[in-house]
């Protein structure tokens, strides 16, 4: 079984103020799993994040934030909006791959998952080894839960490969990002920027300054930290420049790309 997490930046325009999905790159990434997929049978489990969609109505009504039980009408609000967006985007994304003849179905995260302080502790992953079984392709994405501590919190989708990897001990981990892997620094705006083929510690982190956009969900920093986890129960994982024609196709049939592994191995 592999877990495959497309990030929100290549799905979408995740710093435009309207939600926006990134049609090209959809189609493209599509047809490349499509294509992987009839040249090898292989289950697949599919995680994307929230980009332009989840994120501003999230920041907006500062979710996963304290607050008053005064202003809890407003949140549930804010929780609504949030959720209606990021299942916009999801219905957007599966009818791309319904298109290409992928038999996905979504699963949405706050159907059947809770939290306690923004970390995910209950969710059935019966389904989706029921729908695995079948042949289906589940599709899971970053998105809004209860919370016993705080209410209601955002669930990024880095932080769901976690959850899904640890239950569901997959063969590969792979995170297709806008970058090459993880830099010391963002290597869009550094041309200096060192490039880890390699990351095995918490303490490299100290030498990051950030590799992308930080969002709500807390960036590659944030990745990085989730696939370390993984890393300390024994799960590979690999982080990709998915923006590459045919990164996601070649990842998939273990040719060699450009990418991070996280791993604590040497």
């Amino acid at each position: 079984m592999i877990i495959l997490k497309i990030g929100g930046s290549i799905l979408t325009n995740k710093d435009s103020a309207e939600s926006e999905i990134d049609s090209d790159s959809l189609k493209r990434i599509a047809g490349e799993i499509k294509s992987s997929l009839d040249k090898s049978d292989k289950q697949l489990i599919i995680v994307h994040g929230a980009g332009s969609f989840g994120h501003p109505p999230a920041k907006e009504y500062k979710i996963g934030e304290v607050f008053d039980e005064s202003e809890l009408p407003q949140k549930r609000i804010g929780f609504c909006k949030t959720q209606n967006a990021v299942k916009k985007l999801n219905m957007l994304i599966c009818e791309a791959f319904i298109e290409e003849d992928l038999p996905v179905v979504a699963i949405p995260a706050s159907s059947f998952m809770t939290a306690t302080n923004k970390r995910i502790t209950k969710g059935n992953l019966e389904s989706f080894k029921n729908y695995l079984s079948k042949g289906f392709i589940p599709v899971i994405y970053g998105d809004v839960v209860l919370d016993s501590e705080l209410e209601i919190c955002v669930i990024s989708g880095d932080q769901l490969i976690q959850y899904l990897a640890v239950n569901l001990n997959p063969d590969k981990v792979i995170l297709g990002t806008d970058v090459d892997g993880v830099y010391n620094k963002n290597p869009k705006t550094h041309d200096d920027a060192i490039f880890f083929e390699k990351f095995s510690s918490i303490e490299d982190l100290d030498t990051l300054e950030g590799t992308t956009n930080v969002d709500v969900t807390g960036g590659m920093v944030g990745k990085i930290k989730e696939l370390l986890y993984l890393a300390d129960l024994g799960i590979e994982s690999m982080i990709i420049n998915a923006e590459v024609k045919n990164n996601i196709f070649k990842v998939l049939e273990d040719e060699k790309v450009k990418g991070t592994i996280i791993s604590r191995g040497n």
